[in-house]
């Protein structure tokens, strides 16, 4: 004997969005919310580029160096490349970065990244880049502009966890709306 579902589809969203704070899902997003959902990260990180916050202090009131070096990052000042980056041919796998996916049109960071290997990060399954497909869709839906590039810092550290530990500030720090842990901030117009 087959159970039938307790909630419908739709009933399910209403949930979903209610407990996580999305949007709907995005063939019902308006472009007004859709604008009005980029504006307020906007102005968040344009406040940060205008006006850094002083950087936190340890116990001997000295800037932690993962935090310097963080907040040393201008990612709109890192080159712009494709983000079909990776189906160029390459010398090798690349070098150990940090990366930054942009929307150069209205200067929002969507999301941070790190990899080891900088020319293959994207080769495979990466949910971003299914986020990133779905916010240029909704834009095209709409007729409204956006240009999403990616820029690598290749200074990143060969090791894992100094890299990791530089990610997060960056995006703590950013609050980049594509990663997971702002998602209870900016909701999750573009996940599934």
């Amino acid at each position: 004997m087959e159970q039938l579902p307790l909630f419908g589809r739709s009933q399910v969203r209403e949930l979903e969005a209610a407990r996580y704070g999305s949007a709907p899902a995005e063939h019902e997003q308006s472009a007004e919310s859709l604008q009005a959902w980029k504006q307020r990260i906007i102005n968040f990180q344009s406040a940060l580029r205008s006006q850094p916050p002083a950087l936190a202090t340890d116990l001997f009131g000295q800037v932690p160096e993962a935090v310097a070096i963080a907040h040393s990052i201008n990612p709109w000042q890192l080159r712009r490349r494709s983000l079909e980056f990776w189906r160029w041919p390459a010398a090798s796998a690349g070098t150990a970065a940090l990366y930054f996916v942009i929307d150069y049109h209205c200067s929002l960071l969507l999301y941070v990244g790190e990899t080891i290997k900088a020319n293959q990060r994207w080769k495979g399954k990466h949910d971003c880049k299914d986020y990133v497909a779905r916010y240029q869709s909704l834009h095209h839906q709409h007729g409204l502009a956006c240009e999403v590039g990616i820029g690598f810092w290749l200074n990143a550290p060969t090791q894992t966890r100094p890299r990791q530990q530089l990610e997060t500030i960056l995006i703590d720090y950013w609050r980049s709306p594509f990663n997971k842990q702002n998602w209870r901030q900016w909701g999750t117009p573009f996940t599934t």
